[in-house]
C-alpha cells in the first residue's frame, strides 16, 4: 500500500513539473529522485512523449463561428458590460 501511494506521489509530481507548477527547489528534488532511479526517469520520458504526441500529431478542429457566437451571447448575459 505505501509503494503504490508513494509510485501516485511521484506521478503527481512528474505531471506537476511537466507543467511548470513546481517550485525551484521542488523541481530539483524531484530531478534528483529521477535521476537516482532509472524506471522513475522512464516515467518522466513516458509523459513527456505522450505529451508531445499530443500536442503535435492530435488536429484541432476549430469552433464553428455559431458556436463562438453562441458563447460570446452567454458571457455578455452573465457578465453585462
Amino acid at each position: 500500500m505505501r509503494i503504490d501511494q508513494n509510485y501516485q506521489d511521484l506521478v503527481q509530481k512528474v505531471m506537476m513539473y511537466l507543467d511548470n507548477e513546481l517550485s525551484e527547489s521542488a523541481e530539483r528534488d524531484l530531478l534528483k529522485e529521477l535521476r537516482s532511479n532509472p524506471a522513475y526517469m522512464e516515467l518522466l520520458d513516458q509523459e513527456q512523449s505522450f505529451r508531445e504526441l499530443i500536442k503535435n500529431k492530435l488536429q484541432r478542429r476549430k469552433p464553428s463561428p455559431a458556436l463562438v457566437q453562441s458563447i460570446k451571447d452567454k458571457i455578455k448575459i452573465v457578465a453585462p458590460i
